[in-house]
């Protein structure tokens, strides 16, 4: 009976590490979204960023300072919201034949701590004309290679989608 008990304890410990998880598997994967919005109202290009917390408190300790708190230190968080401004740009092709292009000026709007998300909002005005955006979102990916970001084209009609992974650090996207 003793030995069942025993059997029993220890299939019940490894189904719920099975299924619940330990803490250290709950955000393996380095992944970020963007969202870039095409306001029909504003006639503006919103660009919104969406960072794991967990990711952000690791990178402020890499990029800034061993102690950076981006939780508790607004400083903190406006420099990081700086690094991910810095490492995302739109870029309008106006003459591929010509390699001639125009960035589009984002102005970093806002920042926050938001649950287990730390978010960094910009926006620019949008063109009369977009043609084809060259995109490049190299946000996390000096610090983990292995760190994916998605971006997704919302209010042109259907959503377009861009994955930066592995070595890619510029796309194109044409409207």
């Amino acid at each position: 009976m003793a030995m069942y008990r025993l059997i029993l304890a220890l299939c019940t410990v490894v189904l719920s590490g099975l299924l619940v998880g330990p803490p250290s598997f709950a955000h393996q994967q380095k992944e970020g979204l963007t969202t870039v919005y095409f306001n029909p109202r504003t006639q503006h290009i919103e660009v919104m960023h969406r960072i794991y917390m967990h990711d952000a408190e690791h990178a402020v300790k890499t990029l800034f300072d061993k102690q950076a708190d981006i939780l508790k230190d607004p400083l903190t968080q406006e420099t990081f919201a700086r690094y991910v401004s810095d490492n995302f740009s739109l870029t309008r092709v106006l003459d591929s034949a010509n390699n001639l292009s125009e960035t589009l000026p984002l102005d970093t709007v806002g920042y926050e701590v938001e649950g287990r998300f730390f978010w960094v909002y910009q926006e620019t005005p949008k063109p009369a004309e977009l043609g084809v955006l060259r995109v490049s979102h190299d946000v996390l990916r000096d610090i983990w290679p292995e760190q994916t970001n998605l971006i997704n084209f919302e209010g042109l009609g259907a959503v377009r989608s861009l994955t930066f992974a592995e070595n890619v650090s510029l796309l194109e996207v044409a409207f």
